[in-house]
């Protein structure tokens, strides 16, 4: 049945004091919240800290919602904001790798990654990235949202969008080939 109701649906009977509405938005959107948040800040305890402080602000701050967007638009913007704020304060270790790849390599002689590797690394170059391009390419690609969708998130203008995340996707590139690059090339070619 929760799956049927809508997200506004749930705010107006969330105002009336409907606690049991306000878990189902909470599950509904959590595991989405931390990966933003988790892609921000990099650290799993502080993306979970980030999710949950989110949830009590969007809580307390539901009088101030309007309709004219999704909730998730301007829940997501909450979160996005607190991660940015969080990594501001906190300075974050970048994580050196080893450029050797024999690791990858099977016994055929070629590169080979079943995709829980792939996944792997590419998790680590997106790890790599500015917090501006991890944001654009999680929202963008990882979890499909459209350039208007990821502008309202972001807080990029919708216009510039485009470009940043040419340039985002670029990076990305340029770090997968430092990572791997024999893998990287069968993939391509």
């Amino acid at each position: 049945m929760s799956h049927h109701i809508t997200d506004h649906e749930l705010i107006e009977k969330i105002k009336k004091g409907d606690q049991a509405s306000f878990t189902i938005l909470v599950n509904r959107h959590k595991n989405y919240a931390l990966t933003i948040a988790k892609r921000i800040v990099l650290v799993q305890e502080d993306a979970e800290e980030i999710a949950h402080d989110a949830f009590v602000k969007a809580y307390t701050s539901l009088g101030s919602f309007k309709y004219e967007s999704k909730f998730t638009t301007w829940f997501y913007r909450i979160v996005v904001n607190m991660a940015i704020s969080r990594g501001r304060k906190k300075k974050l270790d970048v994580i050196e790798i080893s450029e050797g790849h024999s690791d990858f390599v099977g016994d055929s002689g070629t590169a080979e990654l079943d995709t829980k590797d792939r996944n792997y690394y590419l998790n680590l170059a997106i790890s790599r990235l500015s917090q501006d391009d991890r944001l654009i390419i999680t929202l963008y690609y990882l979890d499909e949202l459209d350039m208007e969708e990821v502008a309202a998130i972001s807080g990029f203008d919708k216009n510039n969008l485009k470009v940043k995340l040419h340039r985002a996707r670029k990076r990305l590139g340029e770090i997968l080939k430092v990572i791997m690059p024999t893998e990287l090339e069968s993939v391509v070619h």
